[in-house]
């Protein structure tokens, strides 16, 4: 009896066979949710596992316009111009009209509202076939050689012929014995200008510094060390939050669990030198009465929690919970800050007052973010690296999935107390071409997102890619990711039906079907820029 006992036990605890597939796709990012779209549109069998509740990474989460304004946008084609055709035909039907054309490739803002981003994504998978597992942590991968056999998730067991690594963290990448890296490079290691330690912004004339001479809380250091190292910090994590002014929908801030305004003397000093200092986060006008409210790469205190998410990829799902919760209270803490107190510009707390959530967002998490942005994680070691001089200048490749034109920007990274101030580091403004609202555009080549083939045959990873932390700031928005995501799932399918490795596969058999999905592979022919009168007279 005992032993049977024990073998029933055994039974009930061992890990089912929960999913059999050609294509896992594991992330349901913006990147995740294209692969996993185009995979199925190829014929495969896709399923789609996340491990928190929720679908769509931050193009559902809040970040509720398009960067694409800062893109060569006639380069984005494919599902994402498909997504936002998708989201005005969805207002359309609501009785709204955008104030913009995804017809014209201009640089206007595109914007939407996160329950119409979600509805869309909701709607363009389930019209696919895939089959959408949310909740399902990663726990460990088995793998035959090079290969993935299956990953272990906390409902059972997962099997299929092709992986892709959807994760904002290269979670799946990691498990698999791929190598990475985190942080930041030196400037001598690729021959980068723009990696190293940055400083892009003014000195804070302002003590970092309490009385008895130990730095203030969000001092991340008092040590600027050699500007030329890299180091392992990364940038700023924060919530995209979806706020209101229209008293109808307004929500008012939930009160932090706890409130300590001497936690805030640093932005208290910096308020005192500063006065005119401008509103601390970005507010971006949204259909619907709504703003997206960002962190303000140029502010020196904004939502970000500089330096708290150097330890997010490491963490376990708890971890990762304990961590975005934090970052909750700390932009609740400021929030409150910013309304209440007397240090505080009298403008700046007056048009803080006027925000809050909104209720008709997120009602399952309280109206609050269910995704916190996560920036930057880690970045494989793949078959080719992406550096500052590919997306500067050497743009063109021969093995293209995608068109990548975002100006190279980093958050800040540090905050430094020194003797005589306190610096943001690790910012880098964004790098435009001269005179033009976008960034250089440049090929992702296929090899970027392949392993080694002798550390994994079977994966893809076209998020936590292969590149510099420098060329990773350009790369690093929901545009990009969503083209890569898509020529990802094109390029599992295609692995998976004809069994080879994800490193073998022709790509002029990968290129014709990523055509036939509407990717855009060539790199774009700009006009020239308008000339000044005084140019014009030279020119004659």
């Amino acid at each position: 009896m005992r032993l049977l006992l024990a073998f029933g036990l055994l039974l009930l605890t061992r890990p089912a066979r929960a999913e059999e597939a050609d294509v896992i796709v594991y992330g349901a990012t913006p990147g995740g949710f294209c692969a996993a779209i185009a995979a199925a549109r190829e014929g495969a069998k896709v399923a789609l596992l996340e491990p928190t509740a929720h679908v769509g990474g931050v193009n559902t989460g809040g970040l509720s316009f398009s960067d694409s304004n800062q893109t060569v946008r006639s380069t984005l084609g494919g599902l994402f111009e498909e997504w936002h055709q998708r989201i005005a035909a969805d207002y359309a039907e609501h009785g709204v009209k955008l104030p913009y054309d995804v017809a014209t490739k201009n640089n206007v803002v595109w914007t939407y509202e996160p329950h119409v981003a979600a509805r869309v994504t909701n709607a363009m998978l389930k019209e696919a076939g895939v089959t959408v597992l949310t909740k399902q942590p990663l726990e460990g991968v088995e793998k035959d050689g090079a290969k993935i056999v299956s990953l272990r998730t906390a409902i059972g067991t997962h099997t299929a012929k092709v992986f892709i690594d959807a994760t904002y963290e290269g979670d799946l990448m990691a498990k698999s014995g791929v190598v990475w890296h985190l942080g930041r490079e030196s400037r001598d290691e690729f021959g980068e200008s723009y990696a190293g330690r940055q400083y892009p912004k003014q000195k804070m004339a302002i003590n970092g510094f309490d009385a008895n001479g130990l730095p203030l809380p969000f001092i991340t250091t008092v040590s600027q060390g050699d500007d030329n190292a890299g180091e392992q910090t990364v940038m700023v994590y924060s919530f995209r939050l979806c706020l209101t002014k229209d008293p109808a929908i307004r929500v008012p801030f939930p009160e932090p669990k706890a409130y300590d305004a001497s936690r805030f003397e640093l932005v208290r000093r910096y308020f005192q030198k500063y006065p005119n200092a401008p509103l601390p986060w970005d507010l971006y006008p949204l259909p619907g009465g709504k703003l997206d409210a960002n962190n303000g790469i140029g502010k020196m205190f904004s939502m970000g929690l500089v330096g708290e998410g150097n330890g997010w990829c490491a963490s376990d799902p708890a971890g990762r919970v304990k961590m975005a919760e934090s970052h909750k209270q700390y932009t609740l803490e400021f929030y409150k800050f910013l309304t209440t107190d007397d240090a505080v510009p009298t403008k700046i707390r007056a048009a803080m007052a006027d925000l809050g959530l909104c209720r008709d967002e997120f009602p399952e998490t309280d109206h609050w973010s269910p995704q916190l942005y996560v920036r930057e994680g880690r970045r494989m070691d793949g078959r080719y690296t992406l550096t500052q001089k590919d997306v500067l200048e050497d743009p063109k490749k021969d093995d293209p999935i995608a068109v990548s034109s975002f100006p190279i920007d980093s958050h800040d990274c540090r905050r430094i107390a020194l003797p005589d101030g306190v610096l943001n580091e690790g910012t880098i403004l964004p790098v435009r071409m001269p005179g033009r609202p976008h960034g250089y555009a440049y090929h992702i080549p296929y090899r970027a997102i392949t392993p080694s083939t002798s550390e994994c045959s079977n994966l893809l990873v076209p998020v936590a890619l292969s590149a510099t932390h420098v060329a990773y700031c350009s790369v690093r928005v929901e545009p990009t990711w969503m083209t890569i995501g898509q020529s990802a799932g094109i390029a599992a399918a295609l692995a998976a039906k004809t069994g080879g490795t994800v490193q073998s596969l022709d790509y002029t058999q990968l290129r014709a079907r990523l055509l036939a999905q509407h990717q855009v592979l060539d790199l774009p022919t700009l006009p020239p820029l308008p000339q000044s009168k005084s140019q014009s007279k030279k020119s004659k």
